[in-house]
């Protein structure tokens, strides 16, 4: 067994015990050496792997409120979506009534339907009164 003594830390021996001296079992002696704590390496707790939250989508729904060029601006500017894609949702909304727009964590497809929710009425058609109504569902 061997040990030093670390101006900060004490007596510091190899046999897995720290003081501030004491020739308890570390074999140091003098002034200040009293006594030694064995120290007990830290066991690393394993790693749980984090959840994958559950998928939500965020549905548009149709209305005769809102024109194609509304709906692919709108999802441009809130979603990232290129116009061709933007328009195959417009087809989408317009035909079968609702379209899935983006598939994406709970929290924040609350906050796309919300967005949606706020964008405001369609200027270019005048008995535009508002946004498009958007929903969210958990996704199978």
């Amino acid at each position: 067994m061997s040990c030093q003594r670390l101006p900060d830390l004490g007596e510091v021996c190899f046999n897995g015990t720290v003081g501030k001296g004491g020739g308890g079992g570390c074999g140091m002696s003098g002034p200040g050496t009293e006594r030694s704590t064995a120290v007990k390496p830290e066991v690393a707790e394993p790693r749980r792997k984090p959840r994958r939250q559950r998928p939500y989508h965020v549905v548009l729904l149709n209305d005769e409120e809102h024109t194609y060029e509304y709906v692919i601006e709108m999802l441009g500017r809130l979603f990232g979506h290129p116009a061709e894609r933007g328009c195959l949702l417009a087809c989408e909304v317009d035909t079968v009534g609702r379209a899935i727009v983006d598939t994406t964590t709970l929290e924040r497809a609350e906050l796309k339907r919300d967005q949606i929710r706020a964008y405001g009425a369609d200027w270019r058609v005048k008995e535009s009164r508002g946004s498009m109504a958007a929903t969210i569902e958990q996704a199978a």
